[in-house]
Parts: structure tokens; sequence; C-alpha cells
């Protein structure tokens, strides 16, 4: 598949990526998107005993098979079906069920590692890093942690300070000197998904000419 339009959406953890990424596919249409979250490529740790997992460093680049997605954004690029892991994050471990996605004119990306990987990066057309202040940032992450993936307050906390944190320093807040774009407020900016959407419709243009 040709004139196929990679769209890579990154920030900090609960800064409105989803939100954002959420936004272009209603905007752009579903039918017209192949929507892939890095979530999804954290590596199986069945074999890791329960009690290490509490200290296991999930915001670090090499917890996500990042080598996968990018192998799987090539193939839907090149007009191949894939099959994303499906990870269990109250135990995590990868299911034994996949998702199916199918090529599309457009690919988006969306996680708050991707564009710190060389070979994800330089995948993307369009490139969006969303801004947003620390507070809401946690504020968000704890409220997501507790009522979608069973955590407690001290472990959120715990977590945030030990890990989250300064991963974030380290990696995803150095990687927004990447952006094409830098949004802040996320998903309701509604004059920056107005130009991301207008320059995807003009990128996909000579396919549809």
């Amino acid at each position: 598949m040709s004139d196929v339009v990679v769209i890579g959406v990154a920030g900090g953890t609960g800064s409105g990526k989803t939100t954002v990424a959420e936004s272009i596919v209603a905007r752009i249409g579903a039918s017209r998107i192949a929507y892939l979250q890095h979530d999804s490529y954290y590596r199986d740790l069945s074999a890791t005993a329960r009690h290490s997992l509490l200290h296991h460093n999930f915001d670090h680049p090499d917890a996500l098979e990042s080598e996968l997605m990018a192998r799987h954004v090539a193939a839907l690029k090149a007009g191949q079906t894939i099959e994303v892991p499906v990870y269990d994050f109250t135990r995590h471990v990868r299911t034994a069920k996949t998702r199916r996605v199918e090529p599309r004119g457009v690919v988006l990306v969306e996680g708050i590692l991707i564009f710190t990987e060389p070979e994800l990066r330089r995948l993307f057309d369009i490139k969006i890093f969303v801004d947003t202040d620390a507070d809401l940032r946690f504020i968000r992450r704890l409220r997501r942690d507790i009522e979608e993936r069973g955590r407690t307050v001290d472990n959120v906390i715990g977590q945030y300070l030990e890990t989250v944190r300064p991963m974030h320093l380290e990696f995803v807040e150095p990687s927004k000197r990447w952006a094409d774009l830098i949004i802040p407020e996320g998903g309701f900016n509604a004059v920056a998904l107005d130009v991301v959407c207008a320059r995807v419709e003009a990128l996909l243009q000579p396919a549809t000419a």
C-alpha cells in the first residue's frame, strides 16, 4: 500500500495522548485509520516473581518490544494485516489473544516512549508531542491505575516516585525535541487538532486523487 501516512503521538503518562489520538480518529474516520498503542507491546513477565513486579521498571524503553511494533508499522505500510498482542495489565502478561489490524491509509501510533526509539521514529510522517503539566498527569495516572488496572493508591504513588517520574525526565521529556508539533492541553486543543487533521488530509490527497 503506497501513500500511507504514519502519525506518532507521544507525551508523558496521563498527558492526554489517547484523547488526542481518539480525536484524530473521530475527525479522519475510523475506517481510514489503523490504530496501535505502544502499551500493547509490553514484554511478557509471566516468568517474573510476583514480588519483583512491584519494583519492575515499566517506564524504561527496554520494557517494551518496540522492535516488534516497528515491524508491525512497516507491515501496515506495505499493505499487510498484523496481529497485535493483547496485554493483561493486572497480571503483567501477554494473553493468548491478539487483535487483528488491517492496513489503512493512516497508521496512528500512540505511546510515551515511541520517539525514543530510532527504528520507530523514522517511520513517522507526523510526530506529535502532547505536553501537559506534571500534576495533572499524575492525577490522571492515579485515577486510571486504580479504576482500570486494579492498583492501590500507595502502589501507584510508589511506582510514580520510583520509576515513572525519573523515566519521564530521562527519556520522555527529552524526546519532545523530535516532535513536529507540540500540543498543550491535549485533546482539548481544537486549533492544534485542526492543523494536524488538515495536514493528514493533505498528505492523503495523492492517494485519492
